[in-house]
């Protein structure tokens, strides 16, 4: 069971812009990480671009669960996990989008902690928040997020849409394979990587 991404970034009117992201892709070989760290933020911006402001979504992807919540404010949060993440802590894992120490919420602590007008602009390089990765290492072991159940009550008043395939999130008569091609998170060598695990039929092993 694994947590592979947390990002956090602003829903524009066209794009997504990612502002600061934390990855653990220790479980993939040296050779595919960065390929899967493009794919996963380009899999982030997707879902933030076709999600509806003030909503919380899942997305299905084979072996892969990514978890979105986009606030009014443009500012959004994804989580991407594996399946194997036990399913009585899926809330949980929206919960550290929203929650973390003493209920405090991550995507509040981004917002007081980075000015808004920074947000349409801004990049991982350039956006001074730290706390991404420590979350994300913390959050590794489902048994951590125990202290946050108490909440969950409040969660689950929410709808939480879910979608089982990142195809069910596009518009009628476009394709992913053309989205991949255009997208400028992804390079050359990560867009020859996809083709070649599309025909090979384990799209799975890069998102």
């Amino acid at each position: 069971m694994k947590l592979y991404s947390l990002s956090v970034l602003y829903k524009g009117s066209t794009k997504a812009n990612l502002l600061k992201a934390a990855f653990d892709l220790s479980s993939f070989s040296f050779f595919q990480r960065s390929s899967v760290q493009e794919f996963m933020t380009f899999t982030s911006a997707l879902i933030v671009e076709r999600s509806s402001f003030g909503t919380r979504a899942s997305v299905k992807e084979q072996e892969y669960l990514c978890h979105v919540y986009v606030r009014n404010d443009n500012l959004g949060g994804v989580v991407i996990a594996d399946s194997e993440y036990p399913s009585r802590f899926t809330g949980c894992v929206f919960l550290m989008l929203l929650y973390v120490c003493s209920q405090v919420k991550v995507l509040e602590e981004f917002s007081r902690q980075v000015n808004s007008i920074d947000w349409p602009s801004g990049s991982p390089a350039t956006i001074q928040y730290t706390a991404l990765d420590s979350y994300l290492a913390k959050y590794q072991n489902p048994r951590e997020a125990d202290a946050m159940t108490k909440v969950q009550a409040e969660l689950d008043e929410t709808k939480i849409i879910l979608h089982n395939t990142m195809e069910s999130l596009l518009d009628r008569g476009e394709k992913l394979d053309d989205l991949v091609q255009k997208s400028e998170h992804l390079g050359n060598q990560s867009k020859a990587f996809y083709k070649t695990a599309r025909k090979q039929n384990s799209c799975c092993k890069v998102m």
